[in-house]
């Protein structure tokens, strides 16, 4: 993707609490927290996304599973982890997510790592690449149809906006299977 967004504030806004259904110790957040623990929370236990998408990770440092967090309320760790591939009951970082002009989205898809292999261009959500024709294809979001399974978030502001590998997906990578694709909504 070409087109680049850029992050400013007031574009962006997440509510957190350190207990399941909006209770205990809360905080807001418009910008990214490497750490949870560095603000008081051992973890985040439920959420409110009242601007932008974001994107929550297992572990502090943007590390392990990720999830993308869209405007709407989180309650508990099942209404972000229910639909993965395992549940994770922990999100100890996260960030804004800079989402593309939808009118300008493209997304480029190769079979093979390096850009190698059959290729195919899409402009809008899939949720099946199969009935696309594509088996198992190396890139972009959910690694089964129906937006389930492992998330990988790739992302236009990427330093090259472009994925050679399946370990650049995010340090959860285990698999280059991916079965449905979405855009981010904000």
């Amino acid at each position: 993707m070409s087109q680049r967004c850029r992050r400013s504030s007031g574009l962006w806004k997440i509510v957190v609490w350190d207990e399941a259904f909006f209770q205990g110790k809360k905080h807001e957040f418009t910008a990214d927290c490497y750490s949870t623990p560095e603000h008081g929370f051992s973890t985040v236990r439920s959420c409110k996304i009242e601007s932008g998408a974001w994107a929550g990770f297992e572990h502090s440092g943007f590390q392990g599973q990720q999830f993308v967090l869209e405007r709407g309320e989180y309650p508990c760790w099942e209404a972000w982890s229910g639909s993965n591939a395992y549940h994770v009951e922990r999100m100890c970082s996260f960030r804004p997510i800079a989402c593309a002009d939808h009118g300008h989205s493209r997304l480029m898809l190769f079979e093979q790592e390096n850009f190698q292999g059959r290729r195919g261009e899409l402009s809008d959500d899939c949720p099946s690449l199969p009935a696309l024709g594509w088996g198992s294809s190396s890139w972009v979001c959910s690694q089964y149809p129906g937006y389930r399974g492992f998330q990988y978030l790739l992302e236009s502001d990427s330093p090259t906006g472009e994925y050679k590998h399946v370990r650049e997906w995010g340090s959860h990578a285990q698999t280059g299977q991916v079965q449905s694709i979405r855009r981010v909504q904000q």
